[in-house]
């Protein structure tokens, strides 16, 4: 395997975890996450778009500039 390989693996497994634990912390606050977010997430997390891209996404679905 090589580097490239294992640190993208890494990076995902991070993105992974940080989408977890911001849905989680939502969750313990009584908020739910809709399909259009999670199907966000789940672009981020594999690394399909970066943060900013899932922000701009995220603040246009929900009208905040």
């Amino acid at each position: 395997m090589s580097t490239s390989t294992t640190k993208k693996t890494a990076v995902q497994a991070r993105r992974e975890r940080a989408v977890e634990e911001a849905i989680h912390s939502g969750e313990m606050e009584g908020l739910s996450v809709s399909g259009a977010f999670e199907a966000d997430a789940a672009d981020y997390a594999r690394g399909a778009i970066d943060l900013d891209e899932f922000g701009r996404r995220v603040r246009a679905r929900n009208g905040v500039a």
